[in-house]
């Protein structure tokens, strides 16, 4: 396992240095074109990018929750995800618990934060808590869970901000560029420095444009290569691949659209959480591997649940071709058999059905929004917000006057 994290992190490591040129020579450009010195537009470029990537590693993480308007719960507040989160923390070997956040949107989506695995956070949507049934949350679960234990987290956040530096930076130089172009920007001593400065500045735009396109395409390569292996992984851990199977097939037939996402933090979600209004995602993605092949492959690891059965399952669906888990990692891991499914009819605990799930997920909601629930003996439960300035309420049903 360790072999095959290592050579993610190598061809990572080789991409992120290929971002990092795209933003020296970004600078270089800012410097030339708008300061007059190359140097001070590295040092400029450098230093804004040194400031971002303190603040992603030591707060990135509560910045990112913070973004997703997600919510921190506790075991009472949902025991069963609380305890699926758990057993994936034990087969995975995670020394911490991760933290577990709530995030009120109806969009099925997940993802995993945290800088290191003992600061790790698991986050899921509400509608992803009332449409899934308890082995596909658990292959989701899983999933995110082996983005922690492959180091996955912080190289996606610290790419982010590399990403989002050279947007930024691109953005603001092309502009500067451009209006000093028309409303005649530097003078130049001759005719030939103005005709240097018009190719420069041509050159400029053209890359100022490009850069961010190819900082996209980098930063979803390494996000694409990486989704993969944490299949594979959730795979091992739940030894049952057509949980998260199943769970991708409803993550990608869903039409809402998470509201909380932008394209910066759209790789750290289990699927794309960006689709045409009013149509479910399918294939439409650039960030993530297609939805039906990684359904595909799951469904075709038939042999076991190792990473032998997810690597001979990759190369039957693209026809023989490479794998994507190293040979030292797939020889790591030996045979994995797979697991039945839980009869939903008498599983371990009483599986809540989709109507349960959605009254247990609405409570929850309304708990991590400080409402007061008072039961009615009529049955019906009122929802009082915490900014309610009367001392009673009267039930709609029966017409009792309850004290609030």
């Amino acid at each position: 396992m360790w072999e095959q994290i290592r050579a993610n992190q190598i061809r990572s490591v080789i991409l992120v240095v290929a971002m990092g040129a795209l933003l020296i020579l970004i600078g270089y450009f800012i410097g030339v074109a708008l300061l007059d010195s190359a140097i001070a537009g590295l040092i400029i470029t450098l230093v804004i990018w040194l400031v971002m990537s303190l603040i992603a590693f030591f707060r990135g993480d509560s910045i990112f929750l913070a973004l997703s308007r997600a919510r921190k719960i506790k075991r009472d507040d949902h025991p069963r995800l609380y305890n699926i989160v758990e057993e994936m923390k034990i087969a995975s070997g995670l020394e911490k618990m991760p933290d577990i956040y709530i995030i009120d949107d109806p969009a099925l989506n997940a993802f995993a934060t945290g800088r290191s695995p003992e600061r790790a956070s698991v986050a899921v949507t509400s509608g992803l808590l009332q449409k899934l049934n308890r082995d596909e949350l658990q292959g989701v679960i899983a999933h995110e869970i082996a983005h922690v234990k492959n180091r996955d987290v912080l190289l996606m956040s610290m790419c982010g901000v590399l990403l989002g530096t050279i947007v930024i930076l691109a953005f603001f130089a092309t502009r500067m560029l451009f209006f000093g172009a028309i409303f005649g920007g530097r003078r130049s001593s001759s005719a030939g420095g103005g005709q240097a400065q018009l190719i420069i500045l041509a050159i400029g735009i053209a890359f100022m444009i490009l850069a961010p396109i190819f900082a996209y395409l980098i930063y979803f390569a390494i996000s694409r290569k990486r989704e993969y292996l944490a299949d594979a992984t959730s795979a091992l851990y739940t030894r049952y691949p057509e949980g998260l199977a199943s769970a991708l097939e409803k993550l990608g037939g869903s039409k809402a659209e998470l509201k909380s996402a932008n394209k910066a933090t759209a790789p750290m979600y289990i699927i794309n959480p960006f689709r045409k209004k009013g149509r479910a995602a399918a294939d439409l993605t650039s960030t993530h591997p297609p939805i039906s092949e990684r359904v595909r492959i799951l469904r075709s690891m038939a042999g076991g649940a190792a990473f032998a059965d997810y690597e001979n399952a990759y190369r039957q669906v693209h026809k023989g071709g490479k794998g994507v888990i190293s040979p030292a990692a797939v020889a790591s891991v030996g045979a994995v058999g797979l697991r039945a499914a839980e009869p939903e009819a008498a599983p371990r605990e009483p599986e809540p059905s989709k109507v349960e799930r959605t009254r247990e997920v609405s409570d929850l909601m309304w708990k991590l929004n400080d409402y007061k629930t008072i039961n009615c003996a009529c049955g019906t439960k009122l929802k009082v917000p915490p900014k309610f300035k009367s001392g009673q309420v009267k039930c709609p049903h029966c017409g009792r006057i309850h004290s609030v």
